[in-house]
């Protein structure tokens, strides 16, 4: 498991790490916010391309580890995203993230360099300050993200847990993993849903919010 970046190297290494250990040993992982999106930023540019693809081209040993049949077709940076590699993994995976997830709201979608005016910046730093306009775009970015997870919709030992909290790396704190004011989808917690994907108390563990604000268990109080 792991989270942000962490997460991220959760889903690149999942099946590596699965491979190390005979067939009789269960193995699952669980990436907490490590789905980045490769979207454009406000001012239309890719502007996260460059960190993805700067990581990709000093880092060699990285293109090892990516899937053969997308480095087939598509450029290793393409590849790197999470959006990619969650086709090919073999290994149950639980995925955690907010759909407006707050890093990649601040840092992918509207990143310094993108020149934000003073309302895109009271935006970015607290969901609650954006207007109708600014939410379509932030509604698209979460749709870009929902419409990424179809690929896994027919893997049953695959769990998600996509929630519309502004809020990121949900699985390192207690008032957000397991609280009275948890983040809840399906009437669960997230250690309820991963507890019951974990231990196969339940089949086909996919939970996608609705868009912002519609879960009225998105509390101000969790981490921004």
């Amino acid at each position: 498991t792991g989270c942000s970046a962490g997460g991220l190297a959760t889903i690149l290494h999942c099946d590596d790490f699965s491979a190390r250990f005979s067939r009789d040993v269960s193995v699952k992982c669980l990436a907490d916010a490590g789905f980045f999106l490769d979207v454009k930023d406000i001012s239309g540019k890719r502007s996260f391309w460059s960190v993805y693809d700067g990581v990709v081209h000093l880092q060699q040993n990285v293109r090892e580890v990516l899937p053969k049949d997308c480095l087939a077709n598509k450029e290793p940076t393409e590849c790197f995203f999470p959006a990619e590699l969650i086709k090919s993994i073999r290994t149950p995976m639980f995925i955690l993230n907010s759909a407006y997830d707050s890093w990649q709201i601040r840092n992918v979608l509207v990143p310094v360099s993108s020149a934000p005016d003073k309302p895109w910046s009271i935006c970015k730093d607290n969901i609650r300050n954006c207007n109708s306009t600014q939410i379509k775009v932030l509604d698209a970015f979460r749709n870009t993200m929902v419409g990424a997870f179809k690929v896994v919709e027919d893997k049953e030992d695959w769990g998600l847990f996509i929630d519309s909290c502004f809020t990121h790396c949900q699985s390192l704190y207690g008032i957000s993993w397991n609280s009275e004011i948890s983040p809840r989808l399906g009437n669960k917690s997230i250690a309820e849903a991963a507890g019951d994907w974990y231990h196969g108390r339940s089949q086909g563990e996919k939970e996608i919010d609705c868009e912002y604000p519609c879960n009225p268990t998105c509390s101000g109080q969790l981490p921004p």
